[in-house]
C-alpha cells in the first residue's frame, strides 16, 4: 500500500487554504483530495500532459475543497490594477490575510530565476499591502516575503495563465457555516471523485484535450515521437512529482475510509507516476512510456472500485460534495 510522504512539494494552493484556515484546516493531504485533483490525468489541447483529472483546474478544486469543508468565502477579481490593489488593501486591513491566486510564478521577483512570464501558476497568501511593497507568505518556501506593489499586481494579472477568465482574483471573508470533519469531507467527495474519473460533463476543456487512458496513451505515444522539451522540463520540474505525491494522498485519504481496494489502486498509481521522475529526468524515454501504458489502464480500475466500495449513500450527488 502506501506509504505516507512528508516534505516540500508544489501544493501552492492547498498550503495557501491551509494557512487561511489556520488551527481548523484538516492535514494537507485532505485538503488536496478535496479539491479533486487526484482523480484522473488530462492531454490538454492534445500536448500538455499534467496529473490531474481531466477538465479539473485549481479554481475548481479550491472552490470545491471550500465546500466540503464547510466554509463560504468570497471571491473577488476584475477592474484595474489598481482598484484590485485597493480592494486588496482593504480587504487585508478588514479581514485579516487573504488567499490570493492564480498569479504567475514567473514573475514574483523575491523567487530566484524570476523576471518572465511562463504560464506558471501559483496561489499564495497575503498578508499586508502597503504604499510601496507587498508581504505575502508564499508557500512555495517564502514567508514574509516582499515584493513592489507594481510588481505584484503584474504577477497578479496572470495573463498566460489559461484558465483564469478575469485578473486579479482573490477570496477573502471565510467563515465557516457548518463543522465538517475530515471524514464526512472526504464521504461527501467520493461521488465527485468519482465523476471526474467518468468525465464530469460541467466542465469547459481546450479542444483536442484527452483525459485519463486515452491520455496516458497518447502521451506515451508523443514520447516515442520526441517529447517536446518546454513539456520535458515541466515534467521533471514540476509535473511528476505533484502528481505522485496527489495520488499517495488519495491512497491514505482513502485507507482511513476503509475503502481497500480504491487506496491500493491509488498507491500503484503513485508508484507509477513516481517512477517516471528518473526517466523524464535521464531521458529515458522507453521506460517512460512503458510506465504511462501501465498508468492508462488504473484509472477505470479506480473509478469502478470507488462505485463498488462507496457505502456513503450519495450515489446520487451532483459530482460537486453536493447532494441533490
Amino acid at each position: 500500500m502506501s506509504f505516507t510522504y512528508v516534505g516540500s512539494g508544489p501544493y501552492c494552493y492547498a498550503n495557501s487554504l491551509a494557512m487561511i484556515l489556520a488551527d481548523q484546516a484538516p492535514p494537507l493531504a485532505v485538503i488536496e483530495v478535496l479539491t479533486g485533483s487526484p482523480y484522473g490525468m488530462q492531454l490538454i489541447g492534445g500536448r500538455l500532459p499534467l496529473f490531474d483529472s481531466f477538465g479539473w483546474d485549481p479554481e475548481i478544486g479550491l472552490d470545491d475543497a471550500i465546500g466540503l469543508l464547510g466554509w463560504e468565502c468570497e471571491r473577488m477579481d476584475g477592474g484595474t490594477a489598481s482598484d484590485a490593489l485597493d480592494r486588496l488593501r482593504q480587504a487585508c486591513q478588514d479581514d485579516g490575510p487573504v488567499l490570493a491566486g492564480p498569479l504567475e510564478l514567473g514573475l514574483l521577483s523575491y523567487q530566484p530565476g524570476s523576471g518572465k512570464a511562463v504560464g506558471a501558476d501559483h496561489y499564495l497568501v497575503v498578508l499586508e499591502v502597503g504604499d510601496d511593497t507587498v508581504l505575502v507568505h508564499d508557500p512555495q518556501g517564502y514567508p514574509y516575503a516582499t515584493l513592489p506593489v507594481a510588481a505584484f499586481a503584474q504577477a497578479w494579472r496572470g495573463e498566460l495563465i489559461p484558465y483564469l477568465g478575469r485578473p486579479f482574483r482573490m477570496r477573502h471573508k471565510f467563515t465557516r457555516r457548518r463543522q465538517v470533519g475530515q471524514k464526512e469531507a472526504l464521504l461527501r467527495a467520493l461521488p465527485g471523485g468519482s465523476a471526474w474519473l467518468a468525465g464530469r460533463r460541467d466542465v469547459e476543456v481546450a479542444p483536442g484535450t484527452l483525459g485519463q487512458a486515452e491520455a496516458a496513451e497518447r502521451t506515451a505515444q508523443l514520447v516515442e515521437y520526441g517529447l517536446d522539451p518546454e513539456v520535458r522540463l515541466l515534467w521533471q520540474e514540476f509535473a511528476v512529482r505533484v502528481g505522485a505525491r496527489r495520488l499517495n494522498d488519495l491512497a491514505a485519504c482513502l485507507l482511513s475510509l476503509g475503502l481497500d481496494d480504491g487506496a491500493a489502486i491509488a498507491a500503484k498509481q503513485a508508484r507509477i507516476v513516481g517512477g517516471l521522475q528518473g526517466a523524464v529526468v535521464s531521458g529515458d524515454d522507453k521506460a517512460l512510456a512503458a510506465g504511462l501504458r501501465r498508468l492508462a489502464p488504473t484509472y477505470e480500475r479506480l473509478r469502478a472500485a470507488l462505485i463498488a466500495d462507496d457505502g456513503t449513500g450519495l450515489a446520487g450527488d451532483d459530482g460537486q460534495g453536493t447532494p441533490h
